[in-house]
């Protein structure tokens, strides 16, 4: 409600005779100097996509690098069935490529704040890796690296549009429990690499079998894979929210890189199990 006295009819029926105010002396404001316009640089959407679009440049490149350095297929001979028996080995600096990204993907769980500069080696060394891999399952079953990716694309493009609408709410409840079901699948993954080291790679069969057990698995797992998309896509929607630290960009686009190649491998093995039966 407007004040009674100050209104428009209050001043139309002031006398015209009135006298002008004197003017008012008045002490100035103490002035401190000039105020500072810094800011500190903040955690933004699009600078982490900026981020995770120099990271996936850095993995295409070395990608295609791992590819034509790889070798092709050795025929050894026929096996009893009259088919084909081919020869397959990986390069060794793919391999080292592979450890050094499973290293730095370790390092950056409790050294956040170097994403900016650990995060670029990352994606070089990973992307090496997935290049002489996917050129041998291309060498095997044609066309796999492309439909491979585009599952890939297609189930990110899912998941985005699953979050951005509200369809799926990462709770906490749903974040602790996709957290844990990854731990369990990455210590499983690790105990079978460690029996297929000491005991031969024959010795973990069900991996690599085309039975529909081993594709359900691989559906399961895949299904893990880009349920992480979504701690992923809320990561970098809090952590621009609340102002962290413009480093966080890096270390956000980091593990979006690695949510996706490891969404890649799990679309890889899927489609060479179903082309194998």
């Amino acid at each position: 409600m407007p004040n009674p006295v100050l209104n428009e009819k209050t001043l139309q029926s002031a006398p015209a005779n009135w006298p002008a105010p004197e003017p008012s002396t008045t002490i100035p404001p103490i002035n401190d100097g000039p105020v500072s316009t810094w800011r500190p640089k903040v955690m933004t959407i699009n600078g982490t996509l900026m981020a995770t679009a120099t990271l996936f440049v850095l993995l295409l490149a070395s990608a295609a690098i791992g590819w034509i350095q790889s070798p092709g297929a050795e025929l050894l001979g026929v096996d009893q069935n009259g088919d084909n028996v081919y020869s397959y080995s990986i390069p060794t600096l793919a391999w080292v490529g592979m450890i050094a990204g499973v290293g730095l993907t370790f390092l950056l769980m409790f050294r956040p704040h170097l994403a900016k500069f650990v995060a670029p080696l990352y994606a070089i060394a990973q992307g090496f890796f997935l290049g002489a891999l996917s050129r041998m399952y291309e060498t095997f079953y044609d066309g796999i690296v492309i439909a491979a990716a585009g599952a890939t694309i297609a189930v990110f493009a899912v998941m985005l549009v699953l979050y951005r609408t509200r369809i799926i709410k990462v709770t906490d409840r749903m974040r602790s429990i996709i957290i844990s079901a990854t731990i369990g699948i990455m210590v499983f993954y690790g105990i079978c690499f460690l029996v297929q080291l000491f005991a031969g790679s024959d010795s973990v069969s069900f991996l690599a079998s085309s039975s529909w057990l081993s594709i359900g698995f691989s559906v399961l797992v895949a299904g893990l894979a880009a349920s992480n998309l979504l701690l992923d896509f809320d990561f970098i929607e809090r952590g621009s929210k609340q102002g962290l630290d413009k480093n966080f960009e890096w270390f956000a686009a980091f593990g979006l890189l690695v949510t996706i190649v490891w969404l890649y491998l799990e679309m890889l093995r899927l489609l060479a199990k179903l082309r194998s039966r």
